[in-house]
């Protein structure tokens, strides 16, 4: 395995194993006004790689037309549902926030679950900006969403045909979404569970620079705050800015996929997809030396 992965500038990879493959879903890594689609990069040996572009739909997406963020995606009941964030909406006022598509196939092309082309959610609850979504599946087959940029990280409990939330427990924003933000989050929350425990890596930091890293916490609920233990990626002498990041398991070894920089590159846009192993020791994830 060789970094970065694939010569794309792309960010913040949502990364699953469906059968013999890994596919990371990406954005694409430029100004927000050139943001138009999502892609796909997948692997059966994380050698050799292929890209597919343009995995939305986007005509079903009312509305949609710029910053097309930050992928998530889940199996249900036989279909794949994808969410995303689009607009970068800093207020309830403006069209956007998190949109949810559906496609038999994991490839895609995802069409909105909403025939009327509407936002899945685009309240801003206690300031956490609808973005980057992330949907973690539970042993008995439940489904939450935690999301949310600006410092503050959100979670919703999806209904059983993913186009809804249902009741979460006191204290929640409307009855469905709880905040849950740990110590130094700003943005990019991913969960796993580990010998019966949940565990969340977040991003912390800037996105633009080197700040930019990735911390670990542990709840014994997904629904309740998440103590921080440690970082797992942060900026060394081979790169910048580590972060916005997933896990897989991959014929029995984990690893994480991450953007990051390269050092003294002051574009903004210039993040690189990367995938480097992830170990667990002791039941917590360890720091992981880039490659």
């Amino acid at each position: 395995m060789k970094n970065p992965i694939v010569d794309y500038w792309y960010a913040d990879p949502e990364s699953r194993v469906y059968g013999d493959t890994v596919y990371m879903y990406v954005t694409n890594s430029l100004p927000f006004d050139d943001q138009l689609n999502l892609d796909l990069v997948t692997t059966k040996d994380l050698k050799s790689f292929e890209v597919f572009r343009n995995i939305l739909d986007m005509s079903t997406y009312k509305g949609a037309h710029r910053a097309i963020w930050a992928p998530t995606i889940i199996d249900k009941n036989g279909k794949y549902y994808l969410i995303f964030a689009a607009n970068d909406i800093h207020s309830e006022d403006e069209i956007g926030g998190l949109y949810i598509g559906v496609c038999d196939d994991p490839h895609g092309p995802f069409v909105n679950v909403f025939s009327d082309g509407r936002p899945l959610l685009n309240k801003i609850y206690n300031r956490a900006q609808p973005i980057d979504a992330h949907l973690f599946k539970d042993d008995d087959g439940a489904v939450y969403l935690y999301y949310g940029g600006w410092g503050h990280m959100m979670v919703c409990r999806m209904n059983e045909t993913m186009d809804d939330f249902l009741p979460m427990p006191e204290p929640a924003y409307d009855g469905i979404a709880r905040e849950l933000t740990p110590d130094a989050y700003v943005e990019a929350p991913y969960v796993m569970k580990i010998d019966g425990k949940y565990h969340l890596m977040y991003s912390s930091g800037h996105w633009t620079d080197g700040t930019y890293c990735v911390k670990a916490g542990v709840s014994a609920d997904p629904c309740s705050k998440f103590e921080y233990y440690g970082d797992v990626l942060r900026a060394s002498e081979l790169a910048d800015g580590p972060g916005h990041n997933s896990a897989f398991c991959f014929k029995g070894q984990w690893y994480v996929a991450y953007h990051r920089r390269t050092i003294g590159d002051l574009d903004p846009n210039h993040r690189k997809l990367c995938i480097d192993r992830l170990d667990i020791v002791d039941g917590k994830l360890s720091h992981v030396e880039m490659t």
